[in-house]
């Protein structure tokens, strides 16, 4: 290659470095002056912006005493030390602003919930357990949180957090004292039932708009999902197990004894199958082709008398959601949704956020601290996730800026 090209191309990089600068520095002020407008003090807002610039801009682990490095050395971090371990700003306020700023400026398509494990080496982080995690197939002695995510075909972006709590420290009172963990968060939370309280906080309580729920529920009981959902008032889309249990909308009292899996029932569906155009956003976009079929099917009936009594609602339609990535007989993902409007192509595209999720999850929000919070306060650690989110919204709009502007 030429000198000339090298330098063309040399002269390019560096004005899309300093595109992508002024694009987060232009997101940053923005989304700052609303985020920390309800913190009733000057000194609390300096921290607020001092604190994401140090997320965005540490080199390694993000611990206070290096991101305060950047800034005012001593002094700096025993300001940030304060501002997120023991000072009494509300985190809910601050992520509700947050959402409601990237409804606007990421027009996310979806909730997405997803899992986040953090890790440790010691016992005294707030949460922090030892347990057996099926998706690392090991036990670890780690936090484990749940994350709401405003997403796009687009972009992603967390917006609220909850971290689950077992009875090992919800029922420890000096725990509960040392960690400053509220008395309203008791009685002890299954890890779906904390999935769901997520994002319920952010929609219900928050007031932000009714998008559909996406999760992958093969992990729990998801017949208990689909009701604590419904409950809620959430409309979903959630991947299920082929064993989960399903029967046919239409079927009969005497119909519901041959209830199946539902990997059977979307197997002798060969003859619904359409073709779907998706996107797949990996290191460029490229659009893939699946197969796709719909099935209206129902709830499993309670059979056992230690069950709860069947609900009026828990019969009603559902779609089971068959995707294909070759043309053999048994799907390689299946759906559960009461989205029963929506085209089967439209609720494949909706499933690929979780994807989406994942990928933005490790190539921006680790890379912004999103597990590194080190203290061990309930509140330090919403704080710090909070902020950490803030980052990785900055991070994401001006990089769909940047990739807007490269694109024209």
């Amino acid at each position: 290659m030429s000198g000339v090209a090298l330098c063309a191309q040399d002269v390019q990089r560096e004005a899309y470095a300093s595109i992508h600068a002024g694009a987060q520095e232009e997101v940053l002020t923005e989304l700052c002056s609303v985020l920390f407008a309800s913190l009733p003090r000057r000194d609390q807002r300096r921290r607020g912006v001092e604190y994401v610039r140090g997320l965005l801009a540490a080199e390694g682990r993000k611990s206070i005493r290096n991101m305060a490095a950047l800034t005012g050395g001593a002094t700096t971090e025993q300001g940030l030390h304060h501002f997120i371990s023991s000072s009494t700003w509300d985190w809910a306020e601050v992520r509700g602003q947050l959402a409601r700023y990237l409804v606007r400026a990421a027009l996310p398509s979806a909730w997405v919930v997803r899992p986040m494990i953090i890790p440790k080496a010691g016992e005294h982080s707030v949460g922090v357990d030892r347990r057996y995690f099926p998706a690392f197939g090991q036990v670890l002695n780690a936090q484990q949180a749940f994350g709401v995510w405003a997403a796009s075909d687009r972009m992603s972006s967390p917006v609220n957090w909850r971290l689950h709590l077992s009875g090992t420290w919800l029922d420890d009172g000096q725990r509960r004292v040392r960690a400053s963990i509220p008395e309203s968060l008791s009685p002890e939370e299954t890890l779906g039932e904390c999935a769901i309280e997520v994002c319920r906080e952010l929609v219900v309580e928050q007031g932000l708009p009714l998008l559909p729920v996406v999760l992958d529920s093969r992990e729990t009981d998801a017949a208990t999902t689909v009701r604590q959902l419904r409950a809620a008032g959430l409309p979903f889309l959630i991947r299920v197990s082929g064993t989960q249990l399903l029967a046919a909308a239409d079927a009969t009292a005497q119909a519901r004894r041959s209830e199946l899996p539902a990997y059977q029932i979307m197997g002798a569906a060969k003859e619904l199958r359409r073709q779907a155009v998706w996107t797949d956003h990996g290191p460029a976009a490229v659009s893939r082709t699946s197969l796709v079929a719909a099935l209206r099917v129902a709830l499993p009936a309670r059979a056992s008398r230690s069950a709860a009594p069947e609900q009026a609602g828990d019969r009603r339609g559902l779609l089971l959601l068959g995707e294909w990535r070759d043309s053999g007989r048994w799907p390689t993902g299946l759906w559960l949704t009461d989205l029963t409007h929506v085209q089967p192509g439209a609720l494949l595209r909706l499933s690929k956020l979780i994807a989406r999720v994942d990928r933005d999850c490790a190539e921006i929000a680790d890379q912004v601290g999103v597990r590194d919070y080190a203290g061990r306060s309930f509140g330090g650690w919403h704080r710090h996730i909070t902020l950490a989110s803030a980052a990785h919204a900055i991070t994401a709009v001006a990089g769909a800026a940047e990739r807007q502007c490269r694109a024209s």
